[in-house]
């Protein structure tokens, strides 16, 4: 077909970005930005398992009352609640790590220029007007790609937890009930 004729094939297209960057510290920022989501999988899988231990230890009675019953769903569920909160603590840091890494590439004029400009584009939110020089164009990308995929990670991870916390409190009432 005729009109896709004077697409780039993936090549050209790459070599046309690189002439375009020209910023070699991309494959830093790479590393860094695989680094910080490895780090938030591991924080978040810990939100999780601490939650899981948590509540399998308060449903583990063997003869559940109504009032423990009762005390057991409001323990569940503030723990669901403190698990939302490190779950925003943990998304605060990541914010944090690409302050101090946009910091340290010293591409703004000030330390609070760097911090909104990373929390605007790790959640996507790109209210700012920033001019960054042509070869940084592609560090929003970057950006707003690991805040995607840590918020994947995040709300998978309160789902499961959430998921969990209902079979749990079903199967207390069905073992409440029946005794």
């Amino acid at each position: 077909m005729e009109v896709f004729n004077y697409l780039p094939t993936l090549n050209q297209l790459v070599s046309q970005l690189n002439a375009d960057i020209g910023n070699t510290q991309y494959f830093w920022i790479i590393v860094f930005a695989t680094g910080m989501l490895v780090l938030h999988g591991i924080y978040i899988m810990l939100v999780v398992l601490c939650f899981h231990k948590l509540v399998e230890w308060l449903s583990d009675k063997r003869h559940m009352t109504k009032d423990f019953l009762h005390a057991f769903r409001i323990a569940a569920v503030i723990s669901y609640f403190i698990s939302i909160l490190l779950v925003i603590i943990g998304h605060f840091s990541d914010i944090f790590m690409w302050t101090y890494a946009l910091i340290g590439l010293k591409i703004f004029t000030s330390n609070a220029e760097a911090f909104y400009f990373a929390g605007e584009m790790y959640t996507t939110v790109g209210f700012g007007s920033y001019q960054l020089e042509k070869n940084w164009r592609i560090l929003p990308i970057i950006i707003a790609f690991t805040g995607i995929f840590a918020a994947s990670m995040s709300g998978a991870a309160l789902f499961n937890m959430l998921s969990s916390l209902i079979d749990k409190s079903r199967t207390a009432s069905v073992n409440s009930s029946s005794s």
